[in-house]
């Protein structure tokens, strides 16, 4: 069962051209991200900057301290959760079983990718912990990530849904 799952996730990220570059960062070319556009499968396209996050609701930002890779004190940061963007734009689903065919791809100005299914963000408790960043201790985050990021909380390993220089979240319907 696991196997036939990795093949048709397989399958699906190939028939989107995403496989590559979800899996091998390329070297940045120095340009942070200044804001950040959802788009796709929406009914209304969003570019937001790290003030615009920042003027969401006070319900909807969170505070989050993640421990440091070489030990030490936590860092503190500050995002919106993605699911509420994507509440924002409204995920345009027509079909009863369209919203489960979602996924939604965080792209980097480095053209890092990192996948979501609208399962994850909306109907686990993974959902919770997907930011979108705004803030590093208090301070706007610095060009060495871009003025904004994401990141899943939630995962085991946080690297590879770690998106620094975060320039566009796409939803994409797929179909097996």
């Amino acid at each position: 069962m696991l196997h036939n799952l990795f093949r048709y996730s397989s399958v699906v990220l190939l028939s989107l051209g995403l496989l590559g570059s979800a899996t091998a960062r390329e070297t940045h070319d120095g340009t942070p991200s200044a804001n950040v556009t959802i788009s796709g499968a929406v009914e209304q396209r969003l570019v937001l900057d790290a003030a615009a996050l920042a003027a969401f609701p006070a319900a909807q930002i969170v505070d989050v301290s993640l421990p440091r890779k070489a030990g030490g004190a936590p860092v503190r940061f500050r995002g919106v959760r993605l699911r509420d963007l994507l509440s924002r734009a409204v995920i345009v689903a027509p079909g009863h079983n369209d919203i489960k065919q979602m996924l939604v791809v965080a792209s980097a100005t480095d053209n890092y990718v990192a996948l979501f299914s609208w399962a994850e963000l909306f109907n686990s408790p993974l959902g919770e912990g997907v930011l979108v960043l705004f803030e590093r201790e208090g301070k706007g985050l610095g060009d060495d990530e871009g003025k904004v990021a994401l990141i899943s909380t939630g995962d085991t390993r946080g690297g590879p849904r770690h998106v620094k220089w975060l320039r566009s979240v796409e939803v994409r319907k797929i179909s097996p």
